[in-house]
């Protein structure tokens, strides 16, 4: 949720995990909300309301049409601007030029333009990030999750982080799925 105070901390965690990390992960972010078919301009009910639903659609835009370090660079920016103004027109704009996307060129504005309507590729990404953080059976924002298992939830407090909580934990605990996922095992080498 891009209003959520748990979710702006673990973006600032994460920011530090990034900067000794990057070049192993695959980072995406998920939102939380819920699909609602009489909500008029998203289909989608976000907990901190219209503006946070905005923001979140920003977001997935800036995912969508830039690569990583932009548009993670995009989210810090917002971050960084304050909780009551993400999701705004202006905001979008100003981290879009900071993170050095192209707003009108690159598709991002076009994705994030509510005034398309509902069929527009930013509410349709809005919905489909909700589906799916329903189909991680994710409920907390922020939820953690390394190679498809939750290894962490801040929710006014660390919770169900037995791997740890901190730049390094995650660090490590990224290095090691990495490892696993690119180990050797192909051990015939070994037969005579």
């Amino acid at each position: 949720m891009s209003r959520c105070p748990d979710a702006l901390l673990c973006e600032s965690v994460f920011d530090h995990v990034l900067k000794k990390a990057a070049d192993r992960i695959d980072l995406s972010l998920t939102f939380i909300g819920t699909i609602n078919s009489t909500e008029p301009q998203y289909g989608v009910t976000c907990k901190h309301g219209p503006d946070e639903c905005a923001g979140n659609m920003q977001e997935l835009c800036a995912m969508e049409h830039a690569p990583m370090q932009q548009w993670w660079e995009f989210v810090q920016c917002q971050n960084f601007q304050g909780r009551e103004k993400i999701g705004l027109p202006e905001t979008a704009l100003q981290c879009a030029n900071v993170a050095h996307i192209d707003w009108d060129n690159s598709g991002a504005g076009a994705c994030a333009n509510i005034t398309s309507g509902r069929d527009s590729e930013g509410v349709q990404l809005l919905q489909d990030s909700v589906r799916q953080t329903q189909k991680l059976g994710i409920e907390k924002s922020c939820t953690i999750v390394i190679n498809g298992k939750q290894v962490c939830i801040h929710d006014s407090t660390w919770k169900e982080c037995e791997g740890g909580h901190t730049p390094d934990d995650f660090i490590r605990q990224i290095n090691e799925e990495y490892d696993k996922l690119n180990s050797d095992d192909d051990d015939s080498s070994d037969e005579n």
